[in-house]
């Protein structure tokens, strides 16, 4: 399983190790440096290995930032993805990991941030006591010197100030305050549960990110942190005038006479994240373009359970099964943009989105267009195809609550190419597995499921399709009615003739059953749903293929929709 994980995720795993390692560079590098470098050694006199800590960590961060837009920019994403068409469907595949990659350098960016800040807060406090310190030690002769020009090592200039005196009125410390609580709620705010939940608290609080890279940018520019400059080091270097600064007598007469004088560190941070702000000023520009475009909403359908059908119409659209498109209505709000699973077949002359009630902004849509049409723009469509599913003869599909709408495309797609009599497509049976609590928001799939059924059975086609609905939470108005309609040709539930199942399924009993009916073929299994579920079915591919490379074989693919 690791051997096939590693085939499949190569890409994913180099720029995992080529990202862990230059952040492990980064910081060694620089923590060895400022740790002995000899222009420091007076900085380090006063703050320890905490300068080392601060400035190591600086630097991870300046690199991190730089990574940050960059999984986010999603024409980019597209370009690239169009650009390497030529390359391994497995290449174009890892482009769709591109949030999971962006929430990891997100990770890194709160985890350095927290690093930074405790060093510094150290370095703050040894600033002070350095400053109050009455005695010849050479952290307290050092933060004397040059207090009226511009040559001081220490930036606390006056026994009065406090550390939080420090933290809220200088460049660096109020905009390192800002940055860390634009973080804060950044993070917090794009858990899974409020991204679900209340997404637009969740859009709103991400667009601090303006904020972060506008104080990243001023952070260093007034640079606290010093070291010894060059010339000072030529006249009196530490290494031979550091203990006579103890130890000064009045009439001095040697070569260590002079006070070492210091200079700041130049702010680099806007070297290393302008060419991403750049790239990411150009992807909203092209996103303002693309929604200038005209959507024509051709249908407007309501299903049960409150989910609203759109079918529309862009010029020049062009859709693969499984991908997606980010929908914004302006007469809800000019700025958010929402991602929909597109529900259409590519063969279909429009494409379709089905919208469920699932927080504020669903609910305003769905409300507005039981009253009128309002415009729609589009962005899209983004993603990666799932076209894979037409390489196998034998393909078992499982969905999973919300996670059955790309099933939706891939089902009237394949429909469409056996109408067709493409020569292209391979697959001879489809094993469907659905999952979920209750059918209520998922009627309008129940109809297809219903009219693909018709349909092929009408073309001698019946055994093509085989389903199975897994309906995990259930009542007692449901169990009675069932137990009332026991021997129906139909089921009671979603009217279909395949019956519904209540529980979860026994994927052994399952893959055993498929493996039984196909001795010989190669199946595609695929799942759109949570991960738990992923690592049951992986198990299952890996227990239930056989190892005679002339018998069945499970392969393993989760959808990244």
């Amino acid at each position: 399983a690791m051997g096939n994980w590693l085939v499949n995720h190569w890409f994913s795993a180099a720029v995992l190790a080529a990202w862990l390692g230059i952040n492990i560079f980064l910081f060694t590098y620089y923590f060895l440096f400022f740790d002995r470098d000899e222009r420091y050694f007076y900085t380090r006199a006063i703050l320890g290995s905490a300068l080392a800590w601060a400035r190591a960590s600086a630097k991870c961060l300046n690199f991190n930032s730089m990574l940050i837009l960059l999984p986010v920019c999603r024409n980019l994403l597209s370009f690239l993805r169009g650009t390497c068409s030529c390359c391994r469907r497995t290449l174009r595949k890892q482009l769709d990991h591109n949030l999971t990659f962006h929430k990891l350098v997100a990770y890194a960016l709160a985890l350095l941030t927290a690093v930074h800040t405790i060093a510094h807060l150290f370095n703050l406090e040894r600033y002070n006591q350095s400053q109050q310190a009455t005695d010849s030690s050479l952290p307290a002769v050092l933060s004397k010197m040059h207090l009226q020009g511009s040559e001081w090592l220490n930036p606390i200039h006056s026994n009065q100030t406090t550390v939080e005196y420090v933290a809220f009125t200088t460049i660096p410390g109020l905009t390192g305050v800002i940055i860390t609580l634009a973080l804060i709620l950044m993070v917090t705010s794009s858990t899974e549960f409020i991204r679900r939940n209340y997404f637009e608290l969740f859009w709103y609080t991400h667009h601090l990110f303006l904020v972060y890279f506008a104080g990243l940018v001023i952070h260093g520019i007034a640079g606290l942190v010093r070291g010894q400059t060059e010339q000072s080091m030529a006249e009196v270097h530490p290494y031979d005038c550091a203990e006579h600064l103890t130890q000064r007598e009045q009439n001095c007469t040697h070569s260590c006479c002079k006070d070492p004088e210091f200079g700041s560190i130049p702010a680099e941070s806007w070297k290393w994240v302008l060419a991403p702000i750049i790239l990411y000023v150009f992807e909203r520009l092209l996103r303002v373009w693309r929604a200038q475009q005209k959507v024509v909403v051709k249908k407007v359908v309501m299903h049960p359970a409150r989910v609203l059908e759109l079918q529309l119409q862009k010029k020049g659209f062009c859709m693969e099964v499984g991908q997606y498109i980010f929908v914004n209505c302006p007469a809800i709000s000019a700025l958010e943009w929402h991602p929909f699973t597109l529900t259409s077949a590519p063969e279909e002359d429009f494409f379709s989105i089905h919208i469920r009630a699932a927080g504020d902004w669903t609910e305003r849509l769905i409300n507005t267009f039981q009253l009128e049409t309002p415009r729609v723009e589009v962005d899209g469509p983004f993603g990666t195809a799932s076209e894979d599913v037409f390489q196998y003869e034998v393909a078992m599909l499982v969905g999973a609550g919300i996670g059955v709408t790309p099933f939706a495309s891939i089902l009237k797609s394949i429909w469409y190419k056996f109408q067709q009599g493409d020569q292209t497509l391979k697959t001879k049976k489809i094993y469907f597995y659905w999952l979920c609590r209750d059918t209520g928001a998922f009627a309008w799939f129940n109809d297809l499921l219903a009219s693909l059924e018709q349909k092929m059975a009408e073309s001698g086609k019946a055994d093509f399709l085989t389903y199975r609905l897994f309906l995990t939470g259930w009542d007692t108005s449901i169990a009675n009615n069932v137990a009332l309609h026991f021997d129906t040709a139909t089921d009671t539930v979603t009217g279909l003739r395949h019956k519904t199942i209540f529980g979860r399924p026994m994927w052994n009993t399952e893959f055993a059953a498929v493996a039984a009916a196909h001795p010989r073929s190669v199946v595609g299994v695929f799942l759109c749903g949570p991960e738990a579920l992923a690592k049951s079915l992986q198990k299952s591919c890996h227990q239930h293929s056989s190892l005679d490379p002339r018998k069945v074989k499970f392969y393993f693919n989760k959808e990244n929709f």
